[in-house]
């Protein structure tokens, strides 16, 4: 059974770029090790193709070669965060009918020309006071992944909100520093998640 990681550098986490099945130190990583514990009778092929600094339009250019032409059994897919911090700066922000029409892109490639199953993982910013004000264009972007999920999705993971939640009691510093990027605790927490969802769809696809 074939995994297929896609995202930007939450999902890259430091993998070897020379190696797809190099999975990094961040979710993949302990995703795939929960998957194989929790069902050692099948093979698994795990391959992590997230790229540092992508978004929705970067994943569209590189689709074909890195998931159409893998025909994974599952991809899943984190993007949208760079879509909001790469115009930050000067708050520019990208139309959000154009970051729905990338992602409806990929979501509508899968499912014309592969057989995957579809995990959407929503994107997500733990309150950090340097990107609060990222908000107000991730905060609609949000939305266009939610609905994206209802029409696509197997599986949704919604992060922002698993992430709120688990702030509550909890420093957001501990899941991740800068509020994007996670420490192993919120890796960890991802993959729980994710893994929860795989054993739902476990079954649809043997």
């Amino acid at each position: 059974m074939k995994i297929l990681f896609q995202g930007d550098s939450i999902t890259d986490a430091g993998r070897r770029r020379e190696d797809c099945h190099d999975l990094g130190w961040g979710y993949p990583k302990y995703t795939a090790e929960l998957i194989k514990n929790r069902h050692p009778g099948t093979e698994f092929e795990f391959i992590n193709l997230g790229i540092s600094g992508h978004r929705a339009e970067n994943l569209r250019d590189r689709w074909q070669t890195d998931c159409v032409d893998l025909q994974p059994d599952l991809v899943s897919i984190m993007i949208g965060i760079n879509d909001t911090w790469h115009r930050a700066g000067d708050r520019n922000w990208m139309p959000h009918d154009y970051f729905e029409e990338c992602y409806r892109f990929l979501l509508t490639e899968i499912r014309e020309k592969t057989h995957a199953k579809i995990l959407m993982i929503e994107q997500f910013l733990l309150p950090v006071p340097d990107k609060e004000f990222f908000h107000i264009d991730l905060d609609p972007k949000i939305q266009v992944t939610r609905k994206l999920a209802r029409e696509f999705a197997d599986a949704f993971l919604p992060m922002d909100g698993l992430f709120a939640s688990h702030c509550v009691g909890e420093a957001p510093t501990a899941w991740a520093a800068d509020g994007v990027h996670p420490t192993e605790a919120g890796a960890r927490l991802i993959a729980g998640y994710y893994a929860d969802a795989f054993d739902k769809l476990f079954g649809k696809m043997k």
